[in-house]
């Protein structure tokens, strides 16, 4: 086939596109498609924050004295009340101090009664009665610090809790100060979560600390039962994050949370004023979310929007599209850039409200 056949036949392809092309802008031209506003509301957002929750009570369960471990009458996991014997170290050596401080004290009360006596009869110089009294005050102590020893060999629950793993086995041979197992009361729980500084100023800003309900999502993904409340912030921010921790109590009744679990607690934060508009009427192109912003002369202009949040449903603008703009509500996949529709204007009230998204303010 001769080049010029070949150029014929590309400038019939050429030209029957076009036509076709034409034919498609003339009918989006005379298709009607619906356009509509922004809305300005307030609202709310989720946000949702890793955190590590410890018990309201954790403590470690340590000997106070020396010995072997001779009894462990609690297993791992068991939940004990405040007073309870956990372990006995064995107390024989402890048991003989005592008595033999006991017995020396009745001795040095019995010496101090008669030494008394006599210097009531003036039998005795007051000063031999004070040397009297001294040694029964040191028999005293030393009787108080036997039987408190005495008292260290039988280690109780400070508290009602849960007991964690055990260290030692019976007979295994105590120093003081080993510690033994940990002590945890879950029936409320912390949940600690660490907050940006613009996000603590909005929320110092917006947020009543006293009547702001916060949930925590388990790491199964289902949200405990009760909501909990933020009660206290620390005092200083951490120069190597930027970030604050926060702290909020959540009630655990079921003794379903643990110490040292991790969760994400969740915090609906208020945003005044924010710019809404729907996400069907948003299209994504290499990461970037645009809209279709209609022009005085009906064309479409493709316009990227930065998006702050996404919320059922609807995209919270930073910037983009300001609140007069009219946009493309519905078939933004039907038509592209510098297109000409012909608009139907639908009431952005009217949209919110047929996608049930209007919230309490």
């Amino acid at each position: 086939m001769k080049p010029i056949s070949y150029l014929l036949i590309l400038g019939l392809c050429f030209q029957f596109l076009a036509c076709q092309q034409s034919k498609e802008n003339e009918k989006k031209a005379t298709e009607k498609y619906t356009v509509t506003n922004p809305v300005i509301k307030d609202t709310s957002i989720l946000k949702e924050y890793t955190a590590q929750i410890q018990s309201e009570q954790n403590v470690e369960i340590r000997a106070q004295v020396k010995g072997y471990l001779e009894g462990i009458n609690v297993d791992e996991g068991q939940h004990v009340k405040a007073g309870q014997v956990l372990f006995t170290i064995m107390p024989k050596e402890y048991e003989a101090k005592y008595q033999k401080a006991k017995a020396e004290y009745e001795q040095a009360e019995l010496e101090w009664k008669n030494t008394k006596s006599l210097a009531d009869k003036n039998i005795v110089s007051d000063s031999e009665l004070a040397i009297s009294k001294a040694k029964l005050d040191m028999a005293k102590a030393e009787l108080s610090e036997a039987e408190l020893y005495l008292g260290f060999t039988k280690i109780k629950a400070p508290f009602d809790g849960c007991i964690d793993r055990l260290k030692f086995k019976k007979g295994s041979l105590i120093d003081e100060g080993t510690l033994l197992t940990t002590l945890s009361n879950n029936r409320d729980v912390y949940a600690y979560f660490n907050v940006s500084e613009s996000e603590y100023l909005d929320y110092k800003k917006q947020i009543s600390q006293d009547k702001q309900g916060v949930s925590l999502i388990l790491a199964n993904g289902e949200t405990h039962k009760y909501k909990g409340r933020i009660e206290t912030i620390e005092g200083e921010f951490d120069n190597s994050t930027g970030n604050i921790s926060f702290r909020a109590k959540f009630p655990n009744p079921d003794n379903l949370l643990k110490h040292g679990e991790t969760g994400k607690v969740v915090v609906t934060v208020p945003v005044n004023k924010a710019l809404l508009i729907p996400q069907k009427s948003t299209f994504e192109i290499q990461d970037k979310i645009y809209a279709y912003v209609m022009q005085h002369d009906n064309k479409l202009k493709a316009v990227n929007i930065t998006v702050r949040q996404a919320i059922p449903n609807l995209y919270i603008l930073n910037s983009g599209i300001s609140p007069n703009d009219k946009i493309l509500l519905d078939g933004v996949q039907n038509v592209k850039d510098g297109d000409k529709i012909q608009p139907v204007y639908v009431n952005p009230t009217g949209v919110m409200a047929q996608l049930q998204l209007i919230k309490q303010g």
